[in-house]
This record gives C-alpha cells, sequence and structure tokens, in this order.
C-alpha cells in the first residue's frame, strides 16, 4: 500500500506517526517534509475534502501567526490562501493512502485508512 505523509520532523506526533507507518508491513512510504515543498492551494483543497476536513480544521493555530492574522473567523478561502503563503499554519502530520487521508492527531488515526 503506498503511503504519503506530509511531516514535520520537529513534530512529536508527526514522527510517531511516521514510526507507525514505517513498522507497517507493506506500507510504501513516501515522506514529503511539507514545510521545505509546501503543498499548493489545490492540493490543499483535494487532501482536505478526501479527509471530510475544512480548511478551518485543518489550520494549525498553536505557535503560529494564525490569530494574529485573523485566521480563528476568516473564511475557508482565506484560510487556504494563507496556508498556501505560509505552510507553517499547516496542521500535521495529514497522511493519505488509497483508502483515504486523516489529519493524524492523534497519531493512532493513521490505523483508520491502513
Amino acid at each position: 500500500m503506498k503511503a504519503t505523509i506530509w511531516h514535520n520532523p520537529n513534530c512529536g506526533t508527526s514522527r510517531k506517526t511516521m514510526d507507525i507507518l514505517r513498522e507497517t508491513p507493506g506500507v510504501d512510504l513516501t515522506v514529503v517534509e511539507y514545510l521545505k515543498s509546501p503543498p499548493a492551494r489545490g492540493e490543499l483543497v483535494r487532501l482536505y475534502e478526501k479527509a471530510g476536513l475544512s480548511p478551518r480544521e485543518g489550520l494549525r493555530t498553536r505557535g503560529t501567526q494564525a490569530e494574529e492574522l485573523g485566521l480563528i473567523t476568516a473564511s475557508d478561502d482565506a484560510i487556504l490562501d494563507a496556508m498556501a503563503k505560509d505552510p507553517a499554519l499547516i496542521e500535521r502530520p495529514l497522511v493519505e493512502t488509497e483508502k483515504g487521508v486523516r489529519l493524524c492527531r492523534p497519531q493512532e488515526k493513521v490505523h483508520e485508512i491502513l
């Protein structure tokens, strides 16, 4: 099974999710360090739709400037535009397999798509 993780190596939850993926037999893992190679706005739309999440639910507020930028009450379009400009605003880790996409917080959510 192919799996892609949008990963931040400085995030403990992201590292634990990646460990689960690496320890699962048969998983062909692609790791995207999204702070270095951010997903385009259209890719974010696709991922959130596939996960059944709104962009607001995918917004990282802790440790970011989301509040200062007015994103807490902003439209989904404004949130997506901001994420495309500053990938630190993307909550992590996102994982995609043929079974779907999950925002793996907590990391055990990855089992839903394995």
